[in-house]
């Protein structure tokens, strides 16, 4: 449990960010990385998108362009866990833009965390109609899947309107999952090693081999995303200087490792590239391949094991954006702001749940009539997380190059390098993830992506110019707390000495930790 000294650290330096300790403070630091590696979740990313990756350069493109990803993430993620420890607020990406800035300007909300959960649930839905398929023979169609997706958002309202312990609990289980997914992947007939590391197929009708190949980054980079939710669970979280970057970072390694060794294994059981990969009559080509590679019972083990990672994933990034939500509307940065950041009886944000459940119905809702409507989303997550990620990142090296106060976790002379790598990565993928994905381009298979995007962040921009900016008030200006009153002097219970003490104890503390 957490000792008095965390508490009171962890308090002070939350209340000198300009907010009151009012959500519950329960998680450790494994726990924030349970939610956090959850929320990355490999089975979520890389099952739905297999397919769509190897007619885009083949294994090469998915075991190599992984590892690609992987680096440049880490990159990222690196850049992130250094604000999150010199600003450890559930507001995350937001936050630390107006903190680094002073006030100054503010990035606007951060719309890739509703997304990713469509994204999720979508492709849960699509898995668990493949599912039906196979031991039912019932073909389903786009409205059913809806009408399937619609029942998973419901249910990760309903799970994550109780106490975040249990999401502790279902993160334990979506880990296990992983673990047996890749272990049940063996089959008697595998592909040459020849095959899975240096065999190239291109079914885009590009000719541009390097541009393929970035095309087939999507699925890797679509997946690695998701691990700023151990930021937006920093107000839960103890010792949350140091349990939230070591979350991010934590989650980003771990996925990176098993995820290459999922791919791997994976790529070693599809038996005919055509008929389970290229064939438009495969809607989820991973259960073609379990199905011709370990038949019908194990392929429907594997797919129930898949739909449980994929539900897990769904809440954790449920949990996560309700957070996100909560601070902004704690700010005042929402409509109904009042009501959306109030607390239930186990200081949990019910209200703010829901509000992202009835925002990812909708998202939703082009499936019905598009079958480039979940690519489209896909693409979106994609890039809002990316952009999100950006922003803070840019203003850190650029903007408050001289002037950011790092925290207990900082990466020295090396934080500007690696925020330059960072940022160049996000603007290339961010532009890439917007370009036509197959040719010749048609209405049907252009990619949509930056209409929907376009839509939403001007809505946002919109919105604040008219009535946020009159209202919104963040962090350091008051401090919030869940009964929708303000608190316009800061009444600190703690002054800067005792601040300083806090510290220099949880320091002194982490260092043994090291040593033992």
């Amino acid at each position: 449990s957490e000792t008095g000294s965390e508490y009171d650290h962890d308090r002070a330096v939350l209340e000198k960010l300009g907010y009151k300790q009012s959500l519950d403070r329960s998680l450790s630091a494994f726990g924030t990385f349970g939610i956090t590696f959850s929320c990355v979740s490999i089975l979520s990313g890389l099952t739905p998108l297999y397919g769509n990756a190897l007619q885009s350069g083949g294994p090469v493109t998915v075991i190599w362009g992984w590892l690609v990803v992987s680096l440049f993430t880490l990159a990222v993620g690196l850049s992130l866990a250094e604000i999150c420890s010199a600003f450890p607020t559930t507001g995350g990406l937001y936050f630390w833009t107006i903190k680094i800035l002073e006030g100054r300007v503010i990035n606007g909300v951060k719309v890739g965390s509703p997304v990713a959960i469509a994204s999720t649930d979508l492709a849960m839905a699509q898995f668990l109609a493949s599912l039906v398929s196979m031991t039912a023979e019932y073909d389903a169609d786009e409205y059913v899947i809806f009408a399937m997706y619609v029942g998973i958002i419901i249910l990760h309202g309903i799970v994550n309107s109780m106490a975040v312990r249990l999401n502790g609990i279902f993160n334990i289980l979506s880990g296990t999952a992983l673990i047996i997914i890749v272990v049940l992947v063996a089959t008697p007939e595998k592909q040459s090693a020849a095959f899975v590391f240096t065999e190239w197929r291109n079914n885009t009708g590009w000719s541009s081999g390097f541009y393929v190949f970035m095309l087939g980054l999507l699925q890797s980079q679509y997946t690695l995303s998701g691990y700023d939710s151990a930021a937006h669970m920093s107000e839960e979280t103890k010792n949350a200087q140091q349990g939230g970057p070591w979350g991010i970072i934590n989650s980003i390694i771990t996925a990176a490792i098993v995820g290459w060794f999922f791919l791997v294994g994976v790529t070693f059981c599809i038996t005919d590239f055509d008929t389970q990969i290229v064939d438009p009559k495969v809607k989820v080509a991973l259960s073609q391949i379990f199905l011709d590679s370990a038949g019908r019972t194990w392929a429907i083990i594997l797919i129930m094991i898949i739909l449980g990672a994929q539900f897990f994933c769904g809440s954790a990034l449920t949990l996560s954006s309700s957070r996100m939500v909560y601070a902004f509307a704690r700010d005042g940065a929402l409509p109904l702001s009042k009501y959306l950041h109030r607390l239930n009886k186990d200081k949990s944000p019910v209200t703010a749940v829901w509000f992202n459940i009835a925002f990812c119905l909708i998202l939703g809702l082009p499936y019905m009539w598009s079958k480039t409507a979940f690519s489209a989303i896909v693409s979106v997550n994609t890039i809002a997380s990316s952009i999100s990620y950006l922003i803070p990142i840019l203003c850190r090296i650029v903007l408050a190059r001289h002037t950011f106060e790092p925290g207990p976790f900082h990466l020295g002379k090396f934080s500007i390098p690696i925020g330059i790598v960072s940022t160049l990565w996000i603007v290339i993928t961010s532009v890439l993830f917007l370009c036509p994905t197959l040719a010749p381009v048609t209405a049907d298979n252009m990619n949509y992506a930056s209409v929907p995007f376009v839509v939403v962040i001007g809505l946002c921009v919109l919105y604040y110019a008219i009535w946020g900016r009159h209202w919104f008030k963040p962090g350091g200006t008051r401090i919030g707390d869940s009964s929708g009153k303000e608190v316009d002097d800061l009444d600190m219970d703690m002054d800067a000495e005792q601040i300083s003490i806090a510290d220099s104890r949880a320091e002194k503390r982490y260092s043994m930790e090291l040593k033992g």
